[in-house]
């Protein structure tokens, strides 16, 4: 077994192969894809929409930009941005998982988002854009499942324009004691069994509910944003820091 072979990472608490973990979260969202948007406003009590409403006044989207919706699932973001750059512009709603760019793409159709919208499937850690395409870079729960986070910060430094930024919104580390409790028994306790009810699926929801622990707090994806090139990075907590909004600018 050479080097690369023996490397490994986290999936959820678990410790697995580096070159398996992205199969295991592929498979996790083959599986929650149809009951996305459902489990999302379910999980969240419909806060997910104020988060990104925030992204979305955060980005400084304007007509003729280019814009890329990484992670961008069921298109929320893309849906939004469409609108925002006009006719000149465009969006590029890119997951590495086809089912939910499937999904994705069905309900944007249906919204009448066509046009200015293109949707690739690729791999966050090595993005098939020339350096400097994107006025913006959006990841919206993407992040945490990525398995070489560092790698993927790089490759979205490269392929922004000079000027543009880069916009993270993830779960993070609620700023006190007494919320961070509740919400952990939330997440453990209620939240796999709402999977299991509402998308038949609780193991899928228990490794989401894990990867959120998993994934760097909010000065550790500061320093790692920074680490990657990214300048006047800044955080703001949203829902006590259940959730944090990343923002970084390439110049």
């Amino acid at each position: 077994m050479n080097e690369n072979q023996q490397k490994t990472t986290h999936f959820g608490y678990k410790t697995v192969a580096e070159n398996d973990k992205a199969s295991m979260v592929a498979d996790v969202f083959h599986s929650v894809a149809a009951k996305y948007d459902v489990m999302n406003d379910l999980m969240s009590f419909g806060i997910h929409r104020l988060w990104k409403r925030q992204t979305i006044a955060s980005s400084g989207v304007r007509k003729g930009h280019y814009v890329l919706d990484l992670a961008g699932g069921t298109g929320d973001l893309t849906s939004k941005f469409s609108q925002l750059v006009g006719e000149t512009g465009q969006v590029i709603l890119g997951d590495i998982n086809s089912s939910m760019l499937k999904v994705g793409r069905e309900k944007l159709r249906n919204l009448g988002r066509v046009g200015n919208i293109e949707y690739v499937q690729m791999n966050a850690e090595a993005l098939p854009f020339p350096d400097n395409s994107f006025d913006l870079i959006t990841i919206a729960f993407g992040l945490r499942n990525v398995t070489d986070k560092d790698k993927a910060l790089r490759s979205m430094y490269r392929i922004l324009k000079p000027g543009g930024r880069l916009l993270v919104l993830e779960f993070s580390k609620p700023e006190h004691e007494a919320l961070s409790k509740a919400y952990d028994f939330y997440s453990f306790n209620i939240l796999p069994k709402m999977g299991q009810l509402v998308a038949n699926d609780s193991e899928s929801y228990q490794y989401l509910a894990e990867s959120i622990r998993m994934h760097p707090d909010q000065e550790t994806l500061k320093s790692m944003m920074e680490d990657a090139g990214f300048e006047h990075t800044s955080y703001q907590n949203l829902t006590g820091g259940i959730v944090a909004l990343h923002r970084g600018f390439k110049y």
